[in-house]
């Protein structure tokens, strides 16, 4: 069951200034510091915090809320690499309220993330389904 999908394009070039311009106050406000820390030992640095920015936004638009909107902040969605590598979501505060909210009775909520760039773009898309909870 699919419970929510979202995309979003993200400018690396906007994110580059944002750096130069606000640096650690722009990176402590939007980014958690599992993020920061990848991002921060990266190549290309502003186009990591490009990806990041991209999937936040397109797993807010999963969610249905937006941000900063019905509790869901930029600290609240962070991306993580599970342990196979791949992008996934670690989820707190009203991000994840807002999860549990649209998952129906019964099922568990699933979140696939792919992320890419190519200069001077950050593309992102989040679906978000639901599988039957495991019996217990």
């Amino acid at each position: 069951m699919i419970l929510g999908l979202g995309n979003d394009l993200c400018d690396i070039r906007r994110i580059e200034e944002s750096l130069a311009r606000f640096g650690d106050r722009f990176t402590a406000r939007v980014f958690t510091e599992v993020e920061r820390a990848t991002c921060e030992r990266r190549a290309q640095r502003a186009a990591s915090y490009a990806r990041r920015f991209a999937a936040k936004e397109a797993c807010a638009k999963a969610l249905g809320s937006g941000v900063p909107k019905a509790g869901v902040h930029w600290l609240h969605l962070g991306v993580v690499n599970l342990p196979s590598g791949r992008p996934g979501f670690a989820l707190t505060g009203g991000a994840a309220r807002r999860l549990a909210e649209i998952t129906p009775p019964g099922m568990t909520a699933c979140i696939h993330l792919s992320i890419t760039d190519d200069y001077p773009l950050a593309q992102a898309v989040v679906l978000i389904s639901a599988v039957p909870s495991q019996a217990q």
